[in-house]
């Protein structure tokens, strides 16, 4: 167990509810209690972040998305966007208050917008030159240039109150969402409480407890009766835990093999960081990695079925080019690839060498996430037959963070914004944070990017995000290309679910930060 259990969340309950309310011939239960992931250490600030994986809560947004991840209205009536894609006009409803009971403004919208262009935050508003308010339920967007991707900020950025949006908000938020904050018990507990102004539906459930619990603690939550949902690794959903049911959803959460793409030159990062690899430098070990791994094996080993193979960032998405794509897995071929490329085992120690360089490299994964460790060696012993050595390590994200330029490192990704796929493949974001930190360049890959990005028009942007995968030419940064990455598998996010809990159709869900299966909560029902 990774997490002690402590406060009101946990004591005199049943099924992860109040005993109140639970049982035959009871009305619905007021509390509702969750195990469903780690805390927001930065708190609930959507101009710093928060929301960015999910609803925010305690906050609404000018867009959502709906379960088919059709773009619809929330605090938006409608929206425009000007013909050269620089003014994105939104109206407002009128019927929108925030939780101290003042009504939500087109100055709220524009505060809110503005600050988080100015924040440096996790969500990015970098293209924004202006917010103005036109009148009281109209702002106008002004961009400094076009930006297909911005109409996700308006799903995912939440509205703050200008008047009550000081430096202890993201301790003490203040929204118009569905729930209002309650409590904070740091590294313990979340508590919330619905929000009986909120213009939308009204949740079934009038307090929800977030536990703050690792992996086995949240197991050990649904086993003990002391929570009614549970997020687990696919490895232990096979547990049996009576009273609950396994509710796979589907994600574009996927797991991946980031390559340092340049040379070991003795280069550095200005903070004295190694950059490059004399191995994975190499497109043929790229591409023959890409081809000796068995992703099929890997769901069925390592997810326990909770997936599907993955040979991109964004399969399945409107912007994923299926072409780029490696069918299945072919040793033979790989074979032949590092054969071409004068790789060779000219000592019969099974590992390949070419210019006095064995064919060998670590990979770096966080020695606390079991999925990830399991991918890591894994996929270490299907190229092993291959001629190449992988070595596993399991480390801190300290380690990584000194490493990622010079070591092969299994990341997680996964967005509903193709803005992530830019970052991680651009040029422009080499060795900036964690977006493309192998240092990957092609520039005819960089063109189709950028023009995806400006693009006016959603249908050309899309066009143009699938030929940075694969062009009609070949080129691209996907396996069939550069393989600047070996993408290894899409996650099944699993949970534990309440027998009496019915949480209609899930949203598929992005990368697993933040509370993506609380997007539906307002339709959760209590059935028992």
């Amino acid at each position: 167990m990774t997490a002690v259990l402590v406060g009101v969340g946990v004591t005199g309950c049943a099924a992860g509810v109040d005993d109140a309310g639970s049982g035959a011939g009871k009305p619905v239960p007021k509390e509702l209690r969750l195990a469903i992931g780690g805390e927001s250490e930065d708190g609930y600030d959507p101009t710093l972040g928060w929301g960015r994986y999910g609803a925010p809560l305690f906050q609404s947004t000018l867009l959502a998305r709906d379960a088919e991840m059709n773009v619809v209205n929330d605090l938006a009536t409608k929206h425009t966007v000007s013909a050269n894609g620089l003014v994105w006009t939104v109206d407002l409803r009128a019927d929108a208050n925030f939780s101290d009971g003042k009504p939500v403004t087109a100055e709220d919208v524009a505060y809110t917008f503005s600050i988080a262009a100015r924040s440096g935050g996790l969500t990015d508003v970098t293209a924004l030159a202006k917010a103005v308010a036109v009148d009281n339920d109209t702002v106008d967007l002004h961009l400094k240039r076009p930006q297909s991707t911005f109409v996700n900020r308006l799903v995912s950025l939440g509205i703050v109150p200008k008047h009550a949006h000081g430096k202890d908000y993201a301790r003490h938020p203040i929204g118009s969402g569905p729930f209002t904050f309650v409590q904070w018990d740091e590294g313990q507990q979340l508590i919330v409480q619905r929000n009986e102004n909120y213009y939308g539906p009204k949740p079934a459930f009038e307090r929800v407890v977030f536990t703050f619990a690792g992996e086995d603690g949240a197991l050990a939550a649904a086993k003990a009766g002391q929570a009614s949902m549970a997020a687990v690794p696919a490895g232990l959903a096979k547990t049996a835990v009576p009273g609950m049911k396994v509710v796979p959803v589907k994600s574009v959460d996927n797991r991946g093999l980031m390559f340092p793409y340049v040379a070991d030159t003795g280069k550095k990062t200005a903070d004295g960081l190694p950059i490059g690899n004399n191995v994975t430098s190499d497109k043929a070990v790229r591409q023959a990695i890409n081809q000796a791994v068995d992703r099929q094996a890997l769901v069925d080993g390592v997810l326990e079925g909770y997936g599907s193979p993955a040979t991109g960032p964004v399969d399945g998405l409107p912007w994923y080019e299926p072409s780029s794509a490696i069918e299945g897995n072919d040793p033979g071929k790989a074979k032949e690839l590092l054969d071409a490329a004068g790789w060779k085992d000219g000592d019969g120690d099974g590992v390949r060498e070419r210019a006095g360089v064995k064919a060998a490299f670590t990979l770096l994964y966080p020695a606390d996430d079991t999925i990830r460790q399991g991918l890591a060696l894994s996929v270490a012993d299907m190229v092993k037959p291959i001629g190449v050595e992988i070595t596993a390590k399991g480390v801190s994200w300290d380690v990584i963070d000194k490493r990622l330029h010079a070591d092969a490192v299994l990341f997680g990704w996964g967005s509903h914004d193709p803005t992530e796929m830019y970052h991680l493949y651009s040029s422009t974001a080499a060795g900036v944070e964690y977006w493309n930190p192998g240092y990957y360049s092609n520039p005819v890959v960089q063109h189709n990017l950028d023009a995806a990005l400006n693009a006016t028009d959603q249908d050309v942007a899309a066009k143009y995000w699938k030929a940075a995968q694969k062009d009609a030419d070949g080129n691209g940064f996907g396996p069939s290309g550069d393989a600047a990455w070996a993408w290894l598998v899409n996650l099944q996010h699993t949970y534990f679910v309440s027998d009496c809990l019915d949480i209609g159709k899930p949203q598929l869900e992005p990368h697993g930060h933040g509370w993506p299966i609380t997007a539906g909560i307002t339709g959760w029902r209590w059935t028992c």
